[in-house]
């Protein structure tokens, strides 16, 4: 167990964010919650002002950090929290590089921030030069992550200006399975008894004409829509088409594109597949996760290469306009010749899209209760694997368009979205970004709230589970009209 003794409790859990960069699943709690000579290391995290100048200082044992900064006169309370935070964090940080020097921290300090929100602040202020030097100097970020920042920023550049103040996203969750994959934290459940889907497909239209109405009350207009999961395609084919009718029906309009994540092969048919279609669902995703048999059987997917062979052939000749597809970098039991495979099966499909994300041992998963009983990539062997994956990407003409990371992921790395030019998602970049309201209807949904100018975003998650969902819609919808009044 991990103790934070601190003078600014409000910055526990940033400080937290920052220990686990180097001490990973550790319980992280402060000092004063437990008897002191429990824990293992005990953190000392001090912010000390005079007038407009602070110190952040961070101690354990014998060893101790100091970081500086100087408040402008007639700061906003929001900017002087955002240093006070750094600082804290920084300072936080470099003590842990010294204690722990041999752990791979490519994205440096940075954690609870999306690395290409804060370099695209930080080029407003001061240029793209300013940004590099920053991320590189300040926050200890590597030159070739900073160079993959700059590099997506530059493409998310024309979706992100044009985004217009009365626009909204409309997201659509359906938190149903096949079966468990051992690494998913997602409250997403295995399908099993068909009343369950029915009576959530029944409240789910509600949410959603509720969703209709208040978007009309707004003067919202609809700029892209997303269906994911859990496994949309779990549905049947007349679910699909009953549902997708309702909500063209509803909204009238899916935007400038629609997309649903197709994700298993194992749920996907002729019949489902032209269902999408013959709605306008223009970008579908079929994500193998890996093109390795053993592997599939190892983390509990329910098909093989040649059904991910047999179900994108399928879905090229019915002439969808832009496919995706998921890897996963460090599997359990897997190597970079196997990433290699993987790759090489997947270039001679030639999807439009390719995403590469890092292994993340959530809490949740089944993988993470089951550690010891599954060979796992060092640092350094995800990283290379990533780099198999963009090189990968880059041999079939994409650039990267968004990034996003998460907590516990291998080698402190990150997810990547690849994209031929014209083939980038809309919706990816709005929510990765924050730079365009969702609205999104279904359990563990989020809706959020941008206030354009202000640099406020807004969040209302919807209730995790579908049983609790099924019960609260009610106070949802009305939670939702009070989000956007």
């Amino acid at each position: 167990m991990i103790a934070i003794s601190t003078n600014r409790t409000e910055y526990r859990n940033d400080i937290a964010e920052e220990i686990r960069l180097f001490l990973g699943l550790s319980e992280i709690v402060l000092l004063e919650e437990i008897d002191p000579t429990t824990a293992e290391l005990i953190f000392d995290l001090q912010l000390e002002q005079d007038g407009l100048h602070y110190s952040a200082f961070a101690k354990v044992n014998d060893l101790e950090q100091k970081e500086d900064f100087v408040l402008v006169k007639n700061a906003s309370a929001l900017e002087k929290k955002k240093l006070e935070k750094r600082a804290l964090k920084l300072a936080c940080y470099y003590l842990l590089k010294r204690m722990y020097p041999d752990v791979a921290t490519p994205w440096g300090s940075l954690t609870g921030i999306r690395p290409t929100k804060l370099f695209r602040e930080l080029t407003q202020e001061g240029g793209e030069q300013t940004a590099r030097e920053q991320f590189v100097d300040l926050f200890d970020v590597s030159r070739e992550k900073t160079d993959l920042a700059a590099r997506i920023c530059a493409v998310q550049e024309p979706f992100i200006r044009s985004v217009q103040s009365n626009e909204i996203d409309v997201y659509v969750g359906i938190p149903f399975c096949r079966t468990k994959c051992l690494y998913c934290s997602f409250p997403s459940e295995v399908l099993g008894k068909q009343d369950r889907l029915t009576n959530y497909l029944s409240v789910l239209k509600r949410d959603i004409a509720a969703g209709v109405a208040l978007a009309r009350e707004r003067g919202f207009s609809i700029r892209s829509f997303y269906m994911g999961g859990g496994t949309p395609t779990v549905l049947s084919a007349s679910q699909l088409d009953e549902l997708l009718s309702f909500l063209r029906e509803q909204y009238g309009s899916f935007g400038i594109e629609a997309t649903v994540e197709a994700g298993r092969p194992d749920t996907i048919d002729r019949e489902k597949l032209l269902v999408l279609k013959q709605h306008g669902i223009d970008r579908i995703s079929i994500n193998p996760q890996t093109m390795n048999d053993e592997t599939l059987k190892r983390v509990g997917r329910s098909h093989t290469q040649d059904d991910i062979v047999r179900v994108f052939d399928l879905a090229r000749e019915i002439g969808f306009a832009s496919i995706n597809m998921d890897l996963i970098a460090g599997l359990p039991g897997e190597t970079a010749d196997d990433m290699r495979r993987s790759c090489s099966a997947i270039a001679r499909l030639r999807p439009d899209n390719l995403t590469v994300h890092s292994l993340a041992i959530k809490r949740s998963s089944s993988l993470k209760k089951e550690l010891d009983d599954h060979a796992l990539a060092t640092a350094a062997q995800a990283e290379e694997m990533t780099r198999i994956g963009a090189s990968c990407a880059n041999q079939m003409g994409m650039n990267p368009y968004y990034m996003y990371r998460q907590k516990y992921m291998s080698g402190n790395l990150e997810n990547v979205g690849y994209a031929l030019p014209g083939k980038e998602c809309v919706y990816n970049i709005d929510m990765m970004e924050e730079t365009a309201s969702i609205l999104s209807h279904g359990a563990g949904t989020m809706t959020k709230r941008v206030f354009c100018g202000q640099n406020r975003i807004e969040r209302l998650p919807s209730p995790k589970d579908v049983p609790t969902y099924l019960n609260k819609l009610d106070k949802l919808i009305e939670d939702k009209a009070a989000f956007f009044a």
